[in-house]
């Protein structure tokens, strides 16, 4: 009683939030001086990637071969040669979703399919601690296996699940910002701006609202500036998204080029259509509110409204009896 009645003094009460209020003023001043600049990062993958592409240009243009490589972690590629990772779980699926997900070149390939063959295994050791060794859920032992082999299936398929989770958030951040990145490139180019240049101005502008589609807009730069072929670099991006709208951008810079066609009318024509894409997105998600707020309304909220309303009459029929 006397621990009750001392936190319920006012003054420790007071004293205790004010401490909270302190503390939450401290961290709101202080996280973006500690909050590490991710868009200077992504911007330092680009360049690291447009060197990739000077280089490899250079090495076609001297040998007729582009065979550069990033070095992965020693221990996860001779894992994945001993094993022969590459033939069984890798195709060009896989590598284009590491590219979707924001990962390019060797090094993430090997930690993925390093990871995929490390997971399963650290997943059924830990089932099996836990079931066997623990003894913590009182089941039979084909039970407890079933169960095993299930933490094992998961784990195989968790970087999968993961990688699949970073493609959905990239792409919602880069539809987002691409209507607005493409008024910045219509504004550009109407001020006489080559593409390249329109590309790498609304890469530096964009970055506050979307650092991967900045990152996107800069290799394009890059491509642009590199690949024998012009088309293959606008189309690049749009494999790069899996974005539709990003791909009929592309193609419109295409057609656009190759038929000598204006870059302003085109541009300003997919802005329109994926302003409307985005807005019926939202509309969709609008529609879809109602459906997925019954079960937490009937959980959540009719238990609390029939206390309310009950409540007082339960109170008085068990005064009367």
């Amino acid at each position: 009683m006397d621990f009750l009645f001392l936190i319920l003094d006012p003054q420790i009460v007071v004293s205790g939030i004010t401490a909270v209020a302190v503390f939450a003023t401290i961290i709101t001043l202080g996280y973006p001086y500690l909050r590490s600049d991710r868009l200077a990062s992504r911007l330092d993958s680009v360049a690291r990637e447009r060197e990739r592409l000077k280089a490899k240009q250079r090495e076609e243009l001297l040998s007729g071969r582009g065979n550069l490589r990033s070095t992965p972690a020693t221990y996860m590629a001779n894992l994945v040669t001993k094993l022969n990772l590459r033939e069984a779980l890798s195709n060009e699926k896989t590598k284009l979703k590491l590219t979707q997900a924001g990962f390019r070149g060797e090094k993430p390939l090997i930690t993925f399919l390093f990871f995929r063959v490390v997971t399963p295994i650290i997943m059924l050791f830990a089932a099996i601690i836990y079931l066997f060794v623990l003894n913590v859920i009182d089941q039979p032992d084909t039970v407890k296996a079933a169960i095993c082999l299930g933490a094992a299936y998961l784990g195989f398929y968790f970087p999968n699940l993961f990688i699949t989770n970073l493609i959905q958030k990239r792409q919602q951040s880069i539809s987002e910002a691409f209507p607005d990145a493409l008024d910045l490139l219509l504004i550009c180019v109407e001020a006489g701006m080559s593409i390249e240049a329109a590309f790498n101005k609304v890469a530096e502008e964009i970055g506050s609202q979307s650092i991967e589609l900045a990152e996107e807009l800069s290799l394009t730069t890059a491509e642009l500036s590199y690949l024998q072929e012009r088309r293959q670099a606008f189309e690049n991006i749009g494999i790069r998204t899996g974005l539709p709208g990003v791909k009929a951008v592309g193609t419109s810079l295409v057609q656009a080029e190759r038929y000598g066609t204006r870059l302003g009318t085109a541009l300003r024509v997919m802005a329109q259509e994926n302003r409307d894409m985005r807005m019926a997105e939202a509309e969709k998600k609008a529609a879809a509110l109602p459906a997925q707020l019954t079960v937490p309304m009937i959980v959540f909220f009719l238990p609390v409204l029939f206390v309310v309303i009950l409540g007082p009459a339960i109170i008085q029929v068990m005064q009367t009896f």
